[in-house]
């Protein structure tokens, strides 16, 4: 099994921070913020991993090397230039065949990978993402559901219009067919994959319920330092 990591973008919003460290690099209870989902993903035995980076590259191939250090085979996809979430996987998936794993590598997680994957094989799911659920649903994309199927998601809703308090996650779980649908350069796996699919009943919820700690902001990168609880 397979895994991307989506590590290059520039975290304008966490200026100064970021004017020298790439945001994947950032320490969050001591360790780079990308380390913890690596280390996560070794916990459930998934062990080779692509790290699409952009911003920094080179600082966090140096940091990171070959993997070895923490038991896992690391390689890279590199952006020469920005090519939004469904770009990036679609250029870091080449080569790839089968069910293989995504995650956006701005997010402090400790999905369960192992029951994740069982889901998606039972439901027969082409996609299967993490869903997480949040207090404000007024600034995040919320999902409609029909029992396990995602139907949409409404972008930053009112709190009576919000039909869940689920947000996506950032974890994901794909058929590699379905990559056939981006368009080539730069694409949103979002706009152009996941409300593409959606209304044909193929894109499946996981209701994550333990850990979920986005860090774009310099708040959301402060409370994620105080609180995380890192993964054993």
């Amino acid at each position: 099994m397979q895994v991307i990591i989506l590590a290059g973008g520039l975290g304008t919003r966490l200026r100064p921070l970021t004017d020298a460290t790439p945001k994947p690099l950032l320490p969050v209870k001591g360790k780079p913020i990308i380390e913890h989902a690596i280390l996560n993903f070794a916990k459930h035995g998934i062990k080779d991993i692509i790290l699409s980076v952009g911003y920094h590259a080179q600082k966090i191939r140096d940091y990171f090397g070959n993997g070895e250090k923490w038991g896992v085979k690391i390689d890279y996809a590199i952006e020469t230039e920005p090519l939004g979430t469904g770009g990036a996987i679609k250029r870091a998936a080449q080569g790839l065949a089968g069910t293989f794993l995504a995650i956006n590598g701005d997010n402090l997680a400790d999905f369960d990978w192992t029951e994740m994957l069982s889901a998606h094989r039972e439901s027969g799911a082409q996609i299967t993402l993490a869903l997480f659920p949040v207090e404000d649903v007024t600034q995040y994309g919320i999902a409609r559901l029909d029992g396990s199927k995602i139907l949409e998601f409404i972008e930053k809703p009112t709190r009576e219009a919000a039909p869940t308090n689920l947000n996506n996650a950032g974890g994901y779980i794909f058929e590699h067919t379905v990559l056939t649908m981006l368009p080539d350069g730069k694409c949103s796996i979002e706009k152009d994959c996941f409300e593409k699919l959606a209304p044909s009943g193929v894109v499946f919820a996981h209701h994550h319920t333990s850990q979920w700690y986005p860090t774009d902001t310099l708040e959301k990168y402060k409370k994620a330092d105080s609180d995380f609880f890192p993964l054993l």
